[in-house]
Parts: structure tokens; sequence; C-alpha cells
């Protein structure tokens, strides 16, 4: 019988039971990430069954961590993180270096050396910027001012770790309390900052242009598949290079090649193009962070493990306290305060590197992971309990609080547009001015003679403001064949009898959407296809 290789192994089963996991923990109204780290710890050495190889999955996490920290990069805008520095800047700085100082109290209470209590203290100081994006996504503050604090919270607490990751390497000896020449760690230091320097340079000076240059060529050449190669070889070998040849972090590489592109055209589009392997590979760095959980320490270190877990809270606390004192108002600091307070990807990067550095036990870190698993267990209770708060007429609003759901159209006898993509604008300009037209797009629109319902139409309340009882016709022109199923599913339902035309890509995405209810589907190959053989056949 052929042996299988621990490479299919663990990306079978991995992804597999972080399948299974992550749909049971969805159903139970929590996080999939919190799925995916019980997937890890199911085939982690710690529990008993399958055993998936440790090394290969923190190789396969490492891809993550590029990924991850690309699409930061590329979701990455100065102009917003200008916009709230007053608060992010004094207020992310304070709140990690109390919850470091904690986490150097708490070390110092369980008789562990001062390094390896200011590195304890640091894994707990930062938020998952994973776990957070998808909490303000959900509850549509993305776009909201206390989301832009959220966000440029959270770039400043990246940027310091990041910062964190650079210095630790050649500080370890004297941290470890051993002897150190003091002109060696200058040089070292200097050393470090210069290539981080040149790096940087480079990345601004040569990657501003060259980056989105290529891209643009390669846009030019209609390959959607050379587009996608494109953008992964820009994330894998920027970080790649970055480590190799700067020794900077594979981490600050893949943002940095993010925020080279976040200013150029093509982002939008090499966010879309690169959202499936992120999702992917983010997927198996939590699987992995979970392979390294040992449940044990729940029995063994009851009290050590809710110390832990209660400084995070801690943290999340001394943010309220931090956006008070900085003036924002009560409601809003809430809700970003209770976003921040769990940790993540950034706590299990500085953890790996401090036991590399030998800086950090790996019963520290089973603290940390255990507190992270419980801060995201807790994370969408909380924010329940913000919502019930909100809700409350004792509570004033907060002024920039998201409407529950969209306001509804008064249109009927109208066209609805899902979508306001390139497809979605040569529809609108063809409709326009011949009927009514109510456009509904997760994004602006930039045309102010359009209606529009800004949300994703896959959501009841969404697709129920668009009136499609008393609507005419439906278009659904964005490219996503899943999405777009659903859309058509729940206006059938709305409205058996309107006429419903989607798109496609395939032959396969064709019978999904007629099968959901759509009146006819346009597949773009076919119909370029038949355009060219009817001039062909006028000749």
């Amino acid at each position: 019988m052929h042996e299988m290789s621990p490479l299919i192994a663990i990306l079978v089963v991995g992804l597999g039971l972080a399948f299974v996991m992550g749909t049971a923990a969805l159903r139970l109204k929590l996080p999939p990430l919190v799925g995916y780290l019980l997937a890890g710890v199911m085939i982690g050495p710690f529990t008993p069954g399958f055993i998936a190889d440790t090394n290969l999955a923190l190789q396969l996490a490492d891809v993550g961590v590029i990924l991850l920290m690309f699409g930061v990069g590329l979701h990455f805008k100065p102009r917003d993180l200008l916009e709230v520095k007053g608060i992010v800047i004094p207020g992310a700085a304070l709140q990690m270096a109390a919850v470091t100082a904690l986490g150097v109290g708490a070390s110092m209470l369980l008789g562990w050396p001062l390094a390896q209590g200011l590195v304890f203290g640091l894994c707990l100081s930062v938020a998952s910027t994973v776990v957070v994006m998808r909490a303000l996504q959900d509850r549509r503050l993305m776009e909201t001012r206390r989301g832009k604090v959220a966000i440029g919270w959270l770039v400043v607490q990246d940027l310091q770790v990041v910062l964190v990751l650079v210095l630790l390497p050649p500080i370890a000896a004297m941290l470890k309390g051993g002897d150190i020449n003091m002109m060696v760690l200058a040089k070292s230091l200097g050393l470090t900052f210069g290539k981080l320097a040149l790096f940087a340079g480079l990345m601004l000076l040569v990657g501003r242009r060259v980056i989105p240059a290529m891209l643009h060529y390669i846009a030019h050449t209609g390959s959607r598949e050379l587009f996608r190669l494109a953008v992964l070889s820009v994330a894998l070998g920027v970080a790649f290079g970055a480590a190799m040849l700067f020794g900077v972090s594979i981490a600050l590489g893949a943002f940095f090649a993010g925020m080279i592109l976040a200013g150029s055209a093509l982002s939008q589009r090499a966010a879309e193009e690169s959202l499936p392997l992120r999702d992917a590979f983010a997927v198996l760095f939590f699987v992995s962070v979970g392979m390294l959980f040992n449940p044990r320490v729940v029995l063994n270190e009851p009290l050590a493990l809710a110390a832990t877990f209660g400084i995070v809270l801690v943290g999340g606390a001394a943010c309220y306290l931090l956006l008070r004192l900085f003036g924002v108002k009560s409601t809003s600091a809430v809700t970003i305060s209770i976003s921040l307070a769990q940790i993540g990807e950034f706590s299990f990067i500085l953890a790996d590197l401090g036991i590399g550095l030998g800086l950090l036990s790996e019963a520290a870190r089973d603290l940390i992971l255990g507190a992270s698993i419980l801060s995201i267990l807790l994370n969408p209770l909380l924010f329940a309990l913000a919502a019930k708060r909100e809700a409350s007429p004792n509570v004033p609003p907060a002024p920039d609080m998201p409407r529950p759901a969209p306001e509804p159209t008064r249109l009927t006898g109208h066209a609805v547009l899902v979508g306001y993509g390139r497809v979605g604008k040569l529809i609108a300009y063809g409709i326009k001015g011949t009927m009514p037209l109510l456009v509904v797009e997760e994004g602006a629109v930039g045309d102010p003679g359009l209606e529009h319902i800004r949300g994703n139409a896959a959501k009841e309340d969404v697709l129920a403001a668009a009136n499609l009882g008393a609507a005419k016709l439906l278009f659904v022109a964005i490219p996503e064949a899943f999405e777009a199923g659903q859309i058509v599913q729940q206006a059938r339902r709305a409205n058996p009898g309107l006429p419903i035309v989607a798109r496609a890509h395939f032959d396969a995405e064709v019978d999904h959407l007629l099968s959901h209810g759509a009146s006819k589907v346009v597949m773009g190959e076919r119909e370029i296809a038949l355009a060219m053989l009817d001039f062909a056949q006028k000749q």
C-alpha cells in the first residue's frame, strides 16, 4: 500500500477537520476561528488519535503568516490612520505598555525570569487582526469612525510588534542575563536597523514602481490565472527576499508588499484574487497553532491560565479607559475595547520567536494559547451584551452607530442591480433613464444620481430593503457564484414572478444559478463566442 505523504495528510485531515469544527462553531454562534484552533488541538501531539507532522504544520503556518500580513498591508491606508492618529498612536502604545507590565508582574509571581515575563506580557498585549476585522465587517462598522479607530489601533499594535520582532534577536543574550559587549550590541542593532531601512527604502522607491507596473502588465494580458500567480509571487517573493537578504521578518516583508500594492489601482483586484489562498492558509495557520496547545494546562495550571486570561481582559478594559481619556464616546469606546479584548496571530508569532531564542518556555506558550482560545470564545458574547446595551433607551446612541438594517427603498416598478463592478457599471449605464434603478453594493458607488443600498445582498435584511416584491427586474452582476445563488434563491422567494438575470464564468455555475431560480444566466465566454460567430456569418 502506498504510504501517505505527511503533507497530503495534514492538508486533508487538517483542512477537513477545520471545516467540520468551523461549521460547528458557526452553528453555535462562535467565530469559525475557534473551530480551527480546536481542530488543531485534536490532531496535535497532546491528544489521542491521528497526529499530524508538527514541523510541517509550522512551515505551512509560515505561508499563512505571509498571506495574512499581505492582506493586512492591502487594507492599510495611511490616510485612515492619520485621521485618528491622536487617539490610536498614544493609546495603543500605552495599552501595550500596561498589559506588558501586568504580564511581567504575573511572571514574577510565577517565579519566571524577567526576560520570559517581558515576552509573555508582549504576547498578551496585541489583538488578533483576523478576529477584529471579521467582527467589524459582520456589524457593518468598517466605514464608521469607531471602525477606523479600531483598525488604526490594530495597525499601531502590529507595527510595534514588528519592531519587537526586529529588536528581540539582537538583544536576546542581554535579556537572558548573559554578558554582552555594548559595542557588539550597538553594531548588531545598527546593522539590523540599517538592513530594515535599506529594505524599506527599496520597497518605497523601487517596489512602488516595479510591482504595480508588473501587475498592470499582467492584467492587460487578460489571464486571470497569471494575475493570481503574480499576486502570490509578490507576496511570497517579497517576504522571502526580506528574510534572506535583509534579515527582516517574513511578516514585515509581506506587510510591505501589501502596503505597496494598497496604493495601486489594482489593489482591490489583488485582494479579491488572493483571498481564497489567504483564507485557506489562514485556516492552516490557526490549525497549526492549535496543534501546539497542550490541553493539560487547563488541569495542571488552572490559576495561571485564569490569571493570563484575566490580563487579556484587563487589556480590553485599559483600551476603554484610554479611549474615554482621549474623548471617545462611551458607546463607541465599549465596542472598540471589546473588539480588542482578545489575542491572536501576532501573539503566536512572537511566542514562537521567544521560544526559538530561549526567552520563553513552552509552558508559557500553552498559557498564551489557552488565553487566546478563551478570549476568542468570549468575544461574541461580549459583543452581544454591548449590542443589548446600545439598544437600551437609557443609553444615548453613538453618532456613528450603523443602522440595524438598511432603509427600505420607496421605488416601485424598478430594476435592482446587485454589484457595481465592471459589469454592473455597464448595466447601470445601459438601463439608466429607461426605468428607476436601485444599486445594491457593499462599497461606494460614486454616482450621486443612483439610489444605493450599501451592504451585502446575500444578507436577508439588505435584500429585503430593495423591495423586490414591487420590482420589475433583478440583475445579479457579482462574479461570486456562491453568493449569487443565495441572492437568487432569496429573491425568488420574495417575488416568484420576478425576472432574474445573473452572470457566470463556467457551465457548472450556470446550472447552479438556474437551479436556485434565475430566469437567465449569461456566461461571458459563451456570449463572446456567439458575438464573434454572428460577426463572421455577416461577412
